[in-house]
């Protein structure tokens, strides 16, 4: 009989049927924690580092003292996945406020639960091209930099959900929502960048976006291939007479965008540019000084 995988959760392995945490945790009850979505290929863990700085940064901002040292918390992550004898997996990091009483006020919560779930996910990179999506502009606006920032990884995606759910009834695979200005700010769950005449732009950290760690490494990839990424506010104009669209995530990769809501983006398949970035990220998740190794290092720098 096949092993069950194994759960990490507050410093003990549990079999993945018998991962439970309380209906009293504050993280059920008002989203009231924080996540990390981590990607390992090959054996090794992708921007490991990076990772591990953003969920630290979204426990700071929110005032939530994690109980580990990232370098505890890293150590934690790998020897799950060895328990679980991954090498290409999806890494979620999860840390609530904890259990406490009913009630809003985190000081209710004396201990913040932490924990950690692999599980096994090929890269759809390779030979293929990056998968086609249809995209909507929703009706909802993203939360502004001064409310429920998405610049924190929180638990709180009903922003997201609600937009997802409008573009899953208009008939479109994800929807962009734009900031409270009308400027573009992201998808539901990944960045954007638009292609317009050879140049390259993507939306700026004013837009209230999520600091994405694939988004900042596909612009040193451009820029390490001559390709000059402009960070700024994009409008939805834009949107309408880009000759390229793309998104990138930790989960999803790659993504080309062959339409908005209803209208075709180039050719509504991949375009070159997307193509060529597609294949040269395939290329950098695969690079040793990109990664750390989950089996052979007997530590963690972090």
């Amino acid at each position: 009989m096949e092993k069950e995988p194994v759960v990490y959760i507050n410093g003990k392995f549990t079999e993945k049927s018998k991962a439970v945490v309380s209906v009293f945790d504050h993280g059920l009850l008002y989203g009231d924690g924080i996540f990390e979505g981590i990607r390992a290929y090959k054996g090794s863990v992708f921007r490991f580092d990076d990772h591990m700085n953003r969920l630290y940064d979204s426990a700071k901002s929110i005032r939530l003292k994690i109980p580990q040292t990232k370098h505890e918390m890293a150590e934690a992550v790998l020897e799950t996945l060895r328990k679980n004898r991954l090498r290409d997996a999806y890494i979620r990091i999860v840390v609530t406020r904890g259990v406490g009483d009913l009630g809003i006020d985190p000081s209710l919560c004396k201990e913040p639960t932490v924990f950690i779930i692999t599980e096994p996910m090929v890269t759809s990179f390779g030979p293929k091209e990056p998968r086609v999506v249809r995209l909507m502009v929703s009706s909802y606006r993203r939360d502004a930099v001064d409310a429920t920032s998405h610049e924190i990884k929180s638990l709180n995606y009903m922003n997201s959900i609600l937009a997802r759910i409008e573009a899953g009834s208009a008939g479109a695979d994800d929807a962009i929502l734009l900031d409270i200005r009308g400027f573009v700010s992201e998808s539901t769950v990944t960045n954007i960048f638009v292609v317009k005449d050879g140049r390259i732009a993507t939306p700026s950290t004013a837009a209230g976006i999520l600091h994405g760690i694939t988004r900042e490494r596909i612009v040193k990839l451009c820029s390490d291939l001559g390709l000059d990424v402009q960070q700024r506010d994009v409008t939805p104009f834009e949107l309408a007479t880009a000759d390229e669209l793309f998104l990138v995530g930790t989960k999803s990769e790659i993504l080309a965008v062959g339409s908005v809501s209803g209208s075709k983006v180039g050719t509504g398949g991949v375009g070159p540019l997307t193509k060529k970035l597609y294949q040269e990220f395939s290329r950098v998740t695969q690079r040793p000084e990109e990664g750390t190794p989950i089996y052979e290092a007997e530590s963690v720098s972090v």
